[in-house]
């Protein structure tokens, strides 16, 4: 079964413009871009057979083929990363039976998160589109209760059923718990991972729907397909002692290349 990763990046974010070029010091010292750093991630995938950066900005461009990336420019109207993957699929020529979405602001993304995203996928027919999510642990979800006290949007955070199929994604902390936990402690908040993989026909059909009103309120993309009864499957992913956290705000690089040191990630 042949697979596409695909990192749409944009300059224009809203909360971090800029952000794909905004430089992470590893643990050896190097700089380098968090575009780079994302496709680095997505080269180490085993069983993938080709990636892909997607992005509307020439700036972008220059700096993604310096460093060896594949680009696919796509239309500046594209409204989120699934827009543009959806694009960028259509741009290659389609052909492929599962295309990721592993977007640009997750360079601690492990290989084995992506490997298990596309089994799940592989091994849930009814579905058209899967997503990881990580347990917090009580640091974890310390952090994201603090960005929230602070006015920020540390994470996402995923409540599924128990055939693991998507009930709600939000940037607050659900569900509520008024329990404070040991920092190695496991909490019962799952980390919504931003990743997805999806098959041709849901990829496809995404930018035909409206925006409904949740994905308006949230800023949440994958909210489209519950809002059009498509289901998605949550596929629960392990850390296997891996710290995990997006680069949302500027505020999140000291956290994210003190990680890289304590993990030893280059």
């Amino acid at each position: 079964m042949s697979v596409l990763i695909v990192i749409p990046a944009r300059f224009a974010s809203t909360r971090y413009p800029g952000k794909p070029l905004a430089e992470l010091t590893g643990a050896n010292g190097e700089k380098r871009t968090l575009i780079e750093r994302s496709w680095r991630a997505a080269c180490s995938v085993a069983g993938v057979d080709r990636v892909v950066v997607a992005t509307d900005d020439d700036r972008i461009r220059t700096v993604a083929e310096g460093f060896g990336a594949e680009v696919v420019m796509t239309s500046v109207d594209c409204a989120n990363g699934t827009e543009r993957c959806a694009e960028a699929h259509a741009a290659l020529g389609g052909g492929y039976e599962i295309v990721v979405n592993l977007q640009g602001d997750a360079p601690l993304t492990p290989h084995w998160f992506i490997e298990d995203l596309v089994a799940g996928l592989r091994g849930a027919p009814d579905m058209g589109l899967a997503t990881p999510v990580l347990r917090c642990d009580g640091a974890t979800l310390t952090s994201l209760r603090d960005d929230r006290k602070a006015g920020r949007v540390g994470g996402t955070t995923a409540l599924f059923a128990a055939d693991n199929s998507a009930l709600y994604f939000s940037k607050e902390v659900v569900p509520y718990t008024g329990t404070e936990y040991a920092a190695d402690a496991d909490t019962p908040v799952f980390h919504h991972v931003g990743v997805y993989a999806y098959r041709p026909d849901a990829l496809a059909a995404y930018p035909s729907w409206n925006v409904g009103p949740l994905e308006q309120l949230e800023g949440l993309e994958q909210l489209r397909f519950l809002e059009n009864s498509r289901k998605i499957l949550c596929v629960i992913v392990e850390s296997r002692g891996r710290s995990f956290w997006e680069l949302n705000n500027p505020e999140d690089v000291p956290k994210i290349e003190t990680m890289m040191r304590e993990m030893g990630i280059n």
